[in-house]
């Protein structure tokens, strides 16, 4: 199932990927820093939401409270939440 999911308090906007199970695939950010973003999709592409949570979350910024990083552990929690909800 393909999941979108709007930043806060980020670069990037966006945040698109592929949930199967508890796996997440293919990720991509829109806006933010280009090669950072590019190579966080690549490191934790196929990894599980436990993963990805684990490696990302309660990363910040500068001195912003969150990151693109933490902003994906928390959509990938997101997603997988309604996922097990809605079936």
């Amino acid at each position: 199932m393909k999941y979108t999911y709007d930043t806060e308090n980020t670069c990037s906007r966006k945040i698109t990927f592929d949930i199967e199970s508890d796996k997440i695939t293919n990720i991509e950010f829109v806006g933010g820093c280009d090669g950072n973003l590019k190579a966080i999709s690549k490191i934790v592409d196929g990894l599980s939401v436990d993963e990805i949570e684990q490696k990302c979350s309660g990363i910040v910024c500068g001195n912003k409270n969150t990151s693109c990083a933490d902003q994906l552990a928390k959509a990938v929690r997101m997603a997988f939440d309604k996922a097990q909800n809605d079936e």
